[in-house]
């Protein structure tokens, strides 16, 4: 059974051909998968979507720890699958946690899904390309239930120490290097490196847009590594973070107000910067240059976010032109 949630996740339609993100992943996400070996003798972490409310997380959490499940942390799905760099730290954050499990909880038309799959060990990526074990349930009781039930029949309880209290409030830091607000003024000279996508008609418009990009860049294909591509002569990288806003501005390290309603986004309409209001919730795109070497961040002199991938390029390149003078 496909994974349900993602029919809501980020409580919008995902574009019919979509700029690659997790949730996009995601949704290929299989079921009939076996409950992973260790469920019951390691650390899990448990990945939520926007459709469970923060008062159910005890309740999971309840659920789970009565199973004898090990859960270290909660981190909302669109936080850890918002980009590139941001699973890259979430995968090297599990790996330093010892992380062997990973949990995905939502709901959506009325059926909670829960899906449970191992973790591999030395992945760069958060890898949902394995089958999952899942259940989907009308009621959450009863989908926690059939997890106690199955976990508890099929292998031997050997997590003792687990703590009673969720924790949801961990903060995992994306940005390795310097984080700038501005741009890299080295781009005059430097090279920079787009990658491709894969899909036809999303390439076609990625090459358009970046034909308005002042200096030398080339698009390049996504499975070269970085570090081949340092040695190629590009020093830059262009990435973007794709999540609800609040947690997009969180990640990239900008202060966000508690409990704001909407995010106000500087945007570029045939040349003109304008300011929209976007919801809080609405899931948004970011993009930012990264420099390959030393990880250096440069988001840019202003939050250029948009809800789709192409408007908030456009963004971000007429952004950068009108700061190095670029007619």
């Amino acid at each position: 059974m496909r994974l349900i949630f993602l029919l809501t996740l980020l409580t919008v339609k995902l574009m019919a051909q979509p700029f690659p993100t997790g949730s996009v992943r995601l949704m290929q996400l299989q079921g009939g998968g076996a409950l992973p070996e260790k469920i019951l003798n390691g650390r899990t972490v448990v990945l939520y979507s926007p459709a469970i409310r923060q008062q159910e997380i005890p309740e999971i959490h309840d659920g789970l720890v009565q199973a004898g499940i090990d859960i270290v942390a909660y981190f909302e799905t669109d936080r850890v699958l918002a980009g590139y760099d941001a699973e890259l730290a979430f995968a090297k954050y599990f790996a330093i946690r010892e992380v062997v499990n990973l949990v995905i909880v939502d709901k959506a038309a009325s059926f909670y899904t829960v899906s449970i799959l191992p973790v591999p060990p030395k992945k760069d990526q958060v890898d949902l390309s394995q089958p999952a074990w899942q259940v989907s349930d009308a009621s959450l009781k009863e989908a926690l239930r059939q997890v106690y039930s199955t976990a508890l029949n099929t292998y031997k309880r050997q997590n003792m120490l687990i703590i009673d209290v969720p924790e949801t409030e961990l903060q995992v830091n994306i940005i390795e290097g310097r984080r700038t607000e501005a741009y890299a003024s080295d781009l005059r000279v430097d090279r920079l490196a787009v990658q491709k996508t894969g899909d036809e008609e999303t390439d076609r418009q990625l090459e358009e847009i970046m034909k308005t990009y002042p200096y030398k860049y080339a698009l390049v294909d996504p499975s070269i590594p970085e570090l081949d591509l340092r040695k190629q002569g590009y020093f830059y990288i262009l990435r973007f973070v794709h999540a609800r806003g609040p947690i997009a501005k969180q990640l990239l390290g900008y202060e966000m107000t508690i409990g704001a309603t909407a995010i106000a986004s500087v945007t570029f309409d045939d040349g003109a910067e304008k300011v929209k209001t976007i919801p809080a919730d609405r899931p948004v795109y970011k993009f930012y240059f990264r420099q390959i070497e030393f990880n250096n961040v440069y988001l840019g002199t202003r939050w250029d976010a948009d809800t789709t991938w192409q408007q908030s390029m456009q963004n971000f390149i007429a952004g950068f032109r009108k700061e190095m003078r670029v007619n």
